[in-house]
């Protein structure tokens, strides 16, 4: 993507300007044969005439060498996509050498670098040891680094912030977590919608008002279960307090019909609250959330894409999550997802459901999926 083709566009530029061979010849001052190699690709043309030849097509010498520093969103797309499929289907290492080999390339393309981030971080565990893993994170904080250092995005800077924090966690810093977000891990942060929505609303968009803060509704809510997944994880001690958090996120999904509406949320605290019933020995009320669980799964893989999407309530959310890095699409392709989901229940912690048979259903369905 984006090479250079220097001779198609000396081509293409002379032509434009309706010039000879020869005419284009006399006036870098060499010889007709020469530019009939540099349009064959043949030869090269010196690199002392190159300001001569833009300044003849009125363009920069990288739009004449066809050289781009930055690629457009749908580019930065499609290349996560390749990368994340790459990742599934070839050697680790390999990839891993091909995604530097572009960083280097479009070293100041800071929404190119946050996608090469984020497809590092979401197949690190791919990676063939701890060891590579560590280097792989590693990889990811300088590169974070050079972003947040360089870039004056702050929706870009905010974004890798996050990635930054999550590496530097993954590699055991917790302390250094705790300083790289300082101020920015701030709760209660609401004035920025309630500005921006009511700026929209004294220019009379109210589309962009209506569709906005249907965006924050749609991030509150997944934020919040995700939040929640994580609140319940740690209520070992407090078993009343996280059958209590279950039952408040249940009352929620199901206002929301989660489980259309984003099943991977939805899936992801099913699960924790299969392993809090579990710790709390509660056999019966884990394979129920397990049940729930293989649900949301499957509902996640129904399709051929794993795509973020609205639903009837949250009927303008769309044109927002197009807005995202990676679109509608999910950071990880569908069939990362289904090789990690298949050894769900394969750890340690469900061994004392080992011969349940409708825990060996649910087991065999996740083996099972396609």
């Amino acid at each position: 993507m984006n090479g250079m083709n220097l001779s198609e566009n000396i081509i293409r530029l002379r032509r434009k300007r309706k010039l000879t061979q020869e005419q284009l010849a006399d006036f870098v001052g060499v010889t007709k044969a020469a530019v009939s190699k540099w349009e064959t690709a043949q030869s090269i043309p010196d690199i002392l005439l190159l300001p001569r030849l833009a300044s003849l097509f009125d363009v920069t010498v990288d739009e004449l060498i066809g050289y781009r520093p930055q690629l457009s969103r749908e580019q930065c797309r499609k290349l996560y996509q390749e990368f994340a499929a790459d990742f599934v289907s070839r050697p680790f290492g390999e990839v891993m050498e091909k995604t530097r080999d572009y960083v280097k390339r479009y070293y100041s393309c800071y929404p190119f670098l946050a996608q090469v981030c984020g497809v590092w971080v979401n197949h690190v565990g791919m990676a063939g040891s701890r060891e590579e893993q560590a280097g792989v994170l590693s990889e990811v904080c300088r590169l974070c680094g050079h972003i947040r250092e360089n870039c004056r995005d702050v929706a870009i800077c905010s974004e890798v912030l996050g990635l930054y924090a999550f590496a530097l966690l993954q590699l055991g810093k917790a302390q250094e977590v705790v300083e790289a977000l300082g101020e920015a891990a701030r709760p209660y942060q609401f004035r920025d919608s309630v500005l921006l929505t009511q700026a929209y609303m004294m220019l009379g968009r109210e589309e962009d008002a209506l569709g906005y803060l249907q965006a924050c509704m749609h991030g509150s809510l997944l934020a919040l279960v995700s939040d929640a997944a994580v609140y319940l994880s740690l209520q070992g001690k407090d078993p009343e307090r996280g059958r209590e958090t279950i039952r408040r996120v249940e009352q929620l999904a199901g206002a929301y019909d989660l489980e259309k509406l984003n099943p991977n949320s939805g899936a992801v605290f099913e699960y924790q609250a299969m392993l809090c019933f579990l710790r709390q020995g509660k056999k019966e009320e884990a394979v129920a959330h397990g049940e729930k669980y293989v649900s949301c799964i499957s509902e996640l893989l129904s399709g051929e894409e794993i795509l973020l999407h609205g639903d009837g309530y949250f009927d303008r959310v769309d044109r927002w999550i197009e807005e995202l890095g990676t679109g509608p699409g999910a950071p990880r392709s569908r069939q990362a997802v289904l090789e990690d989901v298949r050894k769900t229940f394969d750890g340690p912690e469900f061994a004392v459901l080992e011969g349940d048979q409708k825990f060996e259903r649910l087991k065999k369905r996740l083996k099972e999926m396609r």
